[in-house]
């Protein structure tokens, strides 16, 4: 008897977990990569020149909003390539700085987008590849 009990209180508490997700607003996120890759220079103290090559994707709260972004890629991506440019080297190399490149493009790229279509479409910024010399 205590089999049953404990099986019918088990099976409650997953119905529960599953009724709990489906009230969840489910967000339609996407996704948009710059084509090419972004290569760019950066502050060397070296007199090699040091130089940066990422890739970046967009996440933005609603696919509809992808054609927006297209729409305004040469001056996201030309926000991009400055913010890279006016990095150090310590900076570039360090996996710290490179979260703080990350977020100083984040936060360009949705001010931008802000000025340019008066709302934030943009969700996160995602260094998908990310090599330096």
């Amino acid at each position: 008897m205590a089999k049953y009990v404990y099986a019918i209180l088990l099976s409650m508490m997953f119905s529960m977990n599953v009724y709990s997700a489906d009230e969840k607003a489910v967000e339609n996120f996407a996704y948009y990569g710059f084509e090419p890759d972004i290569v760019t220079n950066y502050i060397s103290n070296r007199k090699k020149l040091g130089f940066v090559k990422i890739s970046v994707e967009l996440m933005v709260k609603d696919p509809d909003h992808l054609l927006l972004i297209e729409h305004h890629d040469p001056l996201l991506r030309a926000a991009i390539v400055e913010v890279l440019g006016n990095q150090a080297e310590d900076k570039v190399k360090s996996l710290t700085g490179r979260e703080d490149i990350r977020r100083e493009c984040y936060e360009t790229v949705n001010r931008l987008l802000e000025e340019e279509t008066g709302q934030q479409i943009v969700v996160n910024l995602l260094f998908t590849k990310y090599l330096y010399d």
